[in-house]
This record gives C-alpha cells, sequence and structure tokens, in this order.
C-alpha cells in the first residue's frame, strides 16, 4: 500500500501502510478503503443547500415535444424540479449507419419499428425525439455488442418493453446508448491518455440520462422492501455503462447493490419473459463476479449466495450470455481467486491446499471445448461451431495460466508457461481477423499480455486491442492497453520476469473490470 487508506483518514489516524487490508482496519473490524466509496443517495447532495433537492425524471413526458434546438444543456445549468417542462435534448452528429440523424428524427414516422414491443405503440407517444433516437440506437447497436450472438431471444432487448414502463430503467437504457455514441468517433490510444476527447453533445446527454438514472434509483432504493425487475435491470445497465466510461471503481459497488438486491423477495411471481430476464441478469452477474475478482485487490466483491446454482440457472446458451465463457471455467477462476486472495493475506495459518488448486488446474485442461461448442443448447441463430471452440479455448488457456501463477506463488516457484502463452496469443490472431467474437475476449487478452515477454507477441496483442476498441467502443479497452504498456516497461526495465502479476494487477490505483 502505498498511500493510506480512506478508512483511516476518515477515522483521523495514522495508517500503517503495512497491506491491504491494513493493520488498524483489521483490529478496528472496519472495511479498508483506498478512496471515498460512491453513494445512492436522493437529491443532488449528501448536504449544504441542494441536500435531498432533486431534478425532474420526465423521460416519459405527458406532453408533446416542441423544443427542437440544436443544442444540449450543459449539467451545470439543469434547473432543480419544478412544474415547467424540462428542456429536452436533440442528439447531435448522430450516426449515419442504420440510424437517422437528428434533422429527421421527429418526421420519421416508423423511426422505432424494429423494436419489440410487447404493448401498445402508444406507450412510445409520450417519448422526446431524443429518448426516442438513444432507444433505437439501443435497439440496434448495443444490445448486439453485449450479447455473444444476436437474436430474437436477445436478453438486452426484451428489456426494452420493461423500460417503457420505467423511468429509471429507461434512464439506464438511454444513457448506455448516448455513452457508445459519444465514443464512437474517436481513434484508439494506448499511450496513457486517461479518456479521450468525446462528442460533446452526445456525452452530456450521457451524463444528464445517468444522472436521473442513479437519483431514481436511489429514490426507488429507499422506498421498496422487495426487488422489482425493472430495479435490477437498472443496476444491472449501470455495470455496462462502467464498461463504456472507463471498466474502474464503480462497478464493483453497482455489482454488489444487485447481489444485495437478490436476496430480497421479488415483488410478484414473473411471467416466462421476465423470469428469463431474471435469470440472464442472475447469471451475467455471475459472470462479472467471476472474472472480475481476477483482476482487483483481495477481497473486493463479497462471497454471495444469491446466485442460485442450479443446473438451469448455470447452463451455457451464448445467445444469452454476454461473454459465452464456460460455465466450468468461470467457477473454476472464481476458486482460484479466491485461494489467489488467501494468499495474499500471507497468515501462515491459513494456507490453500496445493492439491486442490492441482486438481482445478488440471481439470481445466482436461475441459473438451469441441464438445462444449457441441452440446451447446441451439438457438434460431447461425453459429460458427469453429469460432465457439476457439472462444472456449481462449478462456481455458487464460484460467490454466491464471492457476499456474497462482499455484507459483504458493510454492515460491515460477514455471514457465511459453507455449501456452503462443498458443492463447496465436489463438487471439485468429479471432482479431476473422471473427465477431473477439469482443467476448477481452480477459484472456489481458492475461496474455501480462505474461507474453516477446515483442512480436505484444504487438499482436495491441492490434488485438485496437480492433477491440473499434468493435465495442468501450473504453475499458483503452484502459487495458495502457496498463499492459506500463506493465512491459516495467518488466523491461527490471529485466525480470513479473511472477506476481495475479497480485500486482489488484494493487494498481483502481479496480479494473477487463472484461
Amino acid at each position: 500500500m502505498i498511500e493510506p487508506c480512506y478508512t483511516c483518514r476518515r477515522r483521523h489516524i495514522q495508517c500503517d501502510r503495512s497491506q491491504v487490508p491494513c493493520a488498524k482496519c483489521q483490529k478496528a473490524g472496519l472495511q479498508c478503503l483506498d478512496k471515498r466509496p460512491i453513494r445512492w443517495v436522493q437529491g443532488v447532495a449528501i448536504r449544504g443547500g441542494m441536500r435531498g433537492r432533486r431534478y425532474e425524471n420526465a423521460s416519459v413526458s405527458s406532453a408533446p415535444v416542441l423544443k427542437t434546438e440544436m443544442h444540449a444543456i450543459p449539467p451545470n445549468e439543469l434547473q432543480p424540479k419544478t412544474n415547467a417542462q424540462p428542456q429536452l435534448l436533440v442528439p447531435l452528429n448522430a450516426p449515419s449507419s442504420g440510424l437517422q440523424t437528428h434533422s429527421n428524427i421527429a418526421s420519421e414516422a416508423p423511426f422505432l419499428a424494429g423494436v419489440p414491443l410487447a404493448m401498445n405503440d402508444s406507450a412510445l407517444v409520450g417519448l422526446d425525439s431524443a429518448s426516442r433516437y438513444y432507444l433505437e440506437y439501443y435497439n440496434d447497436r448495443i444490445c448486439q455488442l453485449f450479447i455473444v450472438y444476436d437474436s430474437q431471444a436477445n436478453p438486452f432487448r426484451s428489456l426494452i418493453p420493461l423500460a417503457l414502463t420505467d423511468t429509471v430503467l429507461l434512464d439506464s437504457v438511454l444513457a448506455l446508448a448516448a455513452r457508445h455514441r459519444a465514443n464512437f468517433d474517436h481513434p484508439f490510444s494506448a499511450n496513457g491518455v486517461k479518456e479521450p476527447p468525446a462528442s460533446e453533445g452526445p456525452l452530456r446527454e450521457a451524463l444528464r440520462f445517468k444522472h436521473r438514472a442513479i437519483q431514481g434509483l436511489a429514490h426507488t432504493l429507499n422506498r421498496q422492501n422487495s426487488y422489482q425487475d425493472a430495479t435490477m435491470a437498472s443496476i444491472f445497465l449501470l455495470v455496462f455503462l462502467d464498461l463504456l466510461e472507463s471498466g474502474c471503481d464503480r462497478w464493483n459497488y453497482h455489482l454488489e447493490g444487485a447481489k444485495t438486491l437478490m436476496t430480497l423477495t421479488p415483488t410478484e411471481d414473473p411471467g416466462l419473459t421476465l423470469q428469463r430476464i431474471r435469470q440472464f441478469i442472475a447469471k451475467q452477474i455471475h459472470l462479472i463476479e467471476a472474472l472480475g475478482a481476477t483482476f482487483v485487490r483481495p477481497h473486493l466483491l463479497s462471497q454471495s449466495d444469491s446466485i442460485d446454482s442450479s443446473t438451469n440457472l448455470l447452463e451455457d446458451v451464448v445467445e444469452e450470455s454476454f461473454l459465452g465463457c464456460p460455465e466450468f471455467i468461470l467457477t473454476s477462476l472464481q476458486f482460484l481467486s479466491i485461494q489467489r486472495d488467501i494468499l495474499a493475506n500471507g497468515s501462515p495459518s491459513e494456507q490453500p491446499s496445493t492439491d486442490d488448486i492441482v486438481s482445478v488446474i488440471d481439470g481445466v485442461k482436461e475441459f473438451d471445448c469441441y464438445l462444449w461448442a457441441l452440446s451447446l443448447r441451439r438457438e434460431s441463430v447461425t453459429r460458427n461451431i469453429g469460432d465457439l471452440c476457439r472462444l472456449a479455448r481462449a478462456y481455458q488457456l487464460g484460467a490454466i495460466l491464471y492457476g499456474q501463477r497462482v499455484l507459483d506463488a504458493l510454492q515460491n516457484t515460477w514455471n514457465p508457461q511459453n507455449s501456452v502463452v503462443s498458443e492463447l496469443v496465436e489463438l487471439i490472431n485468429t479471432l482479431k481477423d476473422g471473427s465477431s467474437l473477439l469482443k467476448c475476449i477481452l480477459w484472456p487478452i489481458t492475461v496474455a499480455g501480462l505474461e507474453c515477454q516477446i515483442e512480436s507477441q505484444r504487438d499482436l496483442l495491441t492490434r488485438a486491442l485496437e480492433r477491440f476498441w473499434m468493435d465495442t467502443h468501450c473504453l475499458n479497452v483503452m484502459n487495458a492497453a495502457r496498463i499492459l504498456k506500463a506493465h512491459w516497461t516495467k518488466v523491461d526495465e527490471n529485466k525480470t520476469v513479473a511472477s506476481q502479476w495475479i497480485f500486482d494487477i489488484g494493487r494498481l490505483s483502481h479496480d479494473w473490470l477487463l472484461i
């Protein structure tokens, strides 16, 4: 630990900075935080004259929209809630591919013709032109971005009818779309810039939608003692919004909030559609939790029983999966990251079992990727079995590397894995050049980068990250490139192998979600 922890600073005591968590927090039984935690609160401020005051959440207006000026309102010019109709934003510089530009948004009658609706078209009448634009953008681009294979059963698209009945979920959907649009026009950069300049109009709109979503979410959570599907979906989408914004520091709060909410009693027995949405969200939370824990501080994520481990829930269905990582690999990685956390504590009284770790690594090595791809439940979408095998193999090789480094840390050894790294890099290169599934393998790319020592392999991985950016426009990939570049510089300067990267990456200045 380099800086004193936030918990000790808040208590006005001197932090010993000996480890994470620090000894004083451990002794006091407090959570050791490196920075002030994010809080969901009502209003625009937690203290002062603006405490409790909030802005109008009017995604769905009861009156037709008349305002058509070609500008957006800066967030600091928003007015507190009044009886007047809020000003509405019109998207600037809309992409031309498959979407209407701002000049014809209001005039296109069948604008949302492709949006699935479980209700009458009258549900769309109250939406202003900006909301209609970004709803179509979400339907057209976001839904296919965050899923392995797009299909008529895409769970992200199933959220649209639910969003049209819940303003908080609608604002989360619109924030996701606007932020992706804001990232759309910028080139890839791995030179250490924290964030490229986003398109000003869509960025302001994304911030406005996000602000309304979080304020509405805080209000909803303060008044309910059972979870609603729209509330759960709103929190879930905020994790994906963080991938677009940076991939650090906020996603874990949203994840923990979603896990806590899932322990509450559902508001009602769902129909088939809502049941599938619930299962989809539960499975993706499990996926994010399993992969996210590998690159963060030990014990950052709670060990939760909120995920139902039934066979039906954890069945692999790539048309209902964000990344398509086989469930067996996920659970193996979850076990290995827990063993890493135990090792990080450095307690001589509590040490992982070598036999258990070796058994898990052997199980990962014996996993049959081809059989897995063949046995997947079939949906009405064309699949490439070869690509699915390569997708599973990428996660398999990454898990082997991660597991071997955990075993090395336990045994205080270093076993070169050059052949595994070479195969993984070549596999990434194959997916980079001819597959739509590159968007699913940022985690294996990062593991390969942390392991590779050869300059040509590093160049290939950098090109893969650039292609990943072009396919996704998620800012977490730029941060992944920056992390790897700094890691390679450190390794080359020290002229040694980075044997402790499973610990070092969690000790960086942020908690990264590199998926």
